[in-house]
């Protein structure tokens, strides 16, 4: 005689729970990091400049990979934010992780009234109007040089130690240490919302949104929301962008930016959640060593390169991980 037991049903938050615990595999990017910081002290400042990359990245597949807004401006909260922060050091206001909490503050602001206004379109329109963000806050940077040093670049910027302990070296020890911390506060919180249920409705939408609409969901409302949280990240990021290199010039405020982390995040993988990891690091590598193999040309080859990307390797370098996973399984 055999006894039937019913499997035990679980809550929403018990399986939610369950179902996103931190794996394995999701530890080798610190792992990565923290090896890196013993094995290459000589090259701590380009590590730095990578996880604030990183982070950009991030927050661009927040709004890009999850939520399906198609945008070529996120630079423009990168920007936002690095200005932010810059102007206050650069004013007295040296204390770092304060700074830092202004400059998102500042972006995501500035996110959320761009976001109430462009993401009432769609399509080319709103593609425009992303592109049209960035142009205008660029040309207001340069004109108001007063204020952000214009096409000379915001100098002056000091910065007070780090909790009043540690101090900025010329290694990059303490700028590697911080952007490291602030890489994984940022990337906990999208992790945690991307597998929450407002997370899940944000898939829903990039998918289909008229279903979205017909059940209930508040799509605008929701879209807007995430739109400033991205722009948020994307001006911590600019933050530290400024912090760590005490500098901050237009280029921040630039179309070239947009485009450069929207390569990034295809050579990952978009709406991976650690797309950003493979991709900007793989980028910021070539992007070292073309430049000294080709100065003139090197372009072409990172342009190449994604070519190739789309063409034969759809999903990014992580596409090609789960296929090459699949198969060795079957």
């Amino acid at each position: 005689m055999f006894l039937y037991r019913a499997a035990p049903t679980l809550s929403p938050v018990e399986y939610m729970v369950r179902s996103h615990r931190l794996r394995w595999p999701e530890l080798l990017p610190w792992l990565a990091i923290l090896a890196a910081f013993f094995a290459f002290p000589s090259y701590l400042a380009l590590g730095a400049q990578v996880m604030i990359m990183v982070l950009f990245a991030l927050s661009l597949d927040l709004v890009l990979g999850y939520a399906g807004i198609v945008t070529l401006g996120h630079s423009a909260f990168f920007g936002v934010g690095a200005y932010t922060a810059g102007i206050l050091a650069a004013h007295g206001w040296g204390e770092p992780i304060s700074g830092l909490v202004v400059g998102g503050a500042v972006a995501g602001a500035v996110g959320l009234v761009t976001g109430l206004i462009i993401l009432r379109t769609r399509g080319l329109t709103l593609l425009m109007l992303t592109l049209a963000v960035v142009s205008m806050l660029g040309e207001a940077a340069n004109k108001a040089g007063w204020l952000t040093g214009g096409a000379d670049g915001l100098q002056g910027i000091t910065l007070d130690p780090l909790l009043g302990l540690f101090h900025f070296d010329l290694f990059g020890r303490t700028a590697y240490v911080y952007c490291a911390l602030v890489l994984l506060a940022g990337w906990m919180f999208v992790r945690r919302l991307v597998h929450a249920p407002f997370g899940r409705s944000l898939t829903g939408m990039r998918e289909n949104t008229a279903r979205m609409h017909a059940i209930g969901a508040p799509v605008r409302q929701r879209l807007v929301t995430v739109y400033a949280i991205a722009a948020a990240l994307a001006g911590v990021a600019g933050a530290l962008q400024a912090q760590t290199t005490q500098f901050v010039g237009l280029n921040v405020l630039s179309f070239e930016l947009s485009g450069a982390v929207l390569i990034m995040l295809i050579f990952g993988g978009v709406g991976r959640l650690y797309g950003a990891f493979v991709g900007a690091p793989i980028y910021m590598v070539a992007q070292d060593a073309l430049s000294r193999l080709d100065p003139e040309y090197w372009f072409f080859w990172v342009g190449l390169l994604l070519v190739v990307t789309v063409m034969f390797a759809r999903g990014g370098i992580l596409g090609v991980v789960d296929q090459i996973r699949r198969k060795v399984m079957r």
